[in-house]
């Protein structure tokens, strides 16, 4: 999978898109990566790439030529392309997964107070937010599509059913987990998880991971 980014913040992946799977992934050829910075594509001597809005009101808005130029520039044939802002689409595991089966992605960071209307109505395929709250730009939405995206690839994990198993993978969150020692403190594992009766195992698992779900997401049900 090829995942182009655009940013005004270049710097501020360095760090988490270099340690763990995502690194992993990248140095086996299974996710070929790129940031890019969209003041490479102002062309004044000031490299601007915001301005104020039309009609008033705060804040700058960014401006639709240098973003235009890139994604043209960076898109190609195939490519889709994925604005980040609040006013996107709530991002959630079954959009990783549909993300993941996509050749070519390219993630446009938003800042000051978002995207030109036009930059939405002619370049992005999708729009995408990862919550109903406020951060300073999209790059940790932008980092955190990334990641989510990339554990789904084909061979990113070291076992393929560690993804199939995890919250919301089914549509529900993780049943409970245990490791030795099998009595700590008093506080035993469940007996179940000591029988080595396969089909009793997964059926706990199933029931713990509904219960778990209504108690503290009954909004997934």
């Amino acid at each position: 999978m090829k995942i182009d980014v655009l940013t005004l913040f270049p710097t501020m992946f360095a760090g988490p898109l270099d340690e763990s799977i995502i690194k992993r992934a990248r140095d086996a050829g299974l996710l070929d990566l790129a940031i890019h910075n969209l003041r490479d594509y102002a062309h004044d001597r000031h490299k601007t790439v915001d301005d104020r809005p039309f009609g008033g009101g705060p804040g700058m808005l960014l401006k639709p030529e240098p973003i235009f130029e890139a994604v043209e520039t960076l898109a190609g044939d195939g490519a889709r392309v994925i604005l980040l802002s609040p006013a996107g689409r709530p991002f959630h595991q079954a959009i990783a997964a549909e993300l993941a089966r996509a050749p070519h992605l390219l993630l446009v960071s938003g800042h000051y107070e978002g995207f030109d209307e036009r930059v939405r109505e002619r370049l992005a395929d999708d729009e995408l937010s990862i919550g109903d709250y406020v951060l300073t730009n999209g790059a940790l939405p932008v980092m955190v599509i990334i990641d989510a995206v990339t554990r789904l690839l084909p061979g990113a994990l070291g076992d393929e059913n560690s993804a199939q198993d995890e919250s919301f993978s089914r549509g529900l969150l993780e049943y409970p987990q245990y490791t030795r020692p099998a009595d700590f403190r008093g506080m035993k594992v469940p007996d179940v998880l000591l029988s080595g009766n396969h089909a009793q195992i997964a059926q706990w698992r199933a029931e713990q991971a509904r219960r778990r779900t209504e108690q503290r997401r009954p909004d997934l049900l």
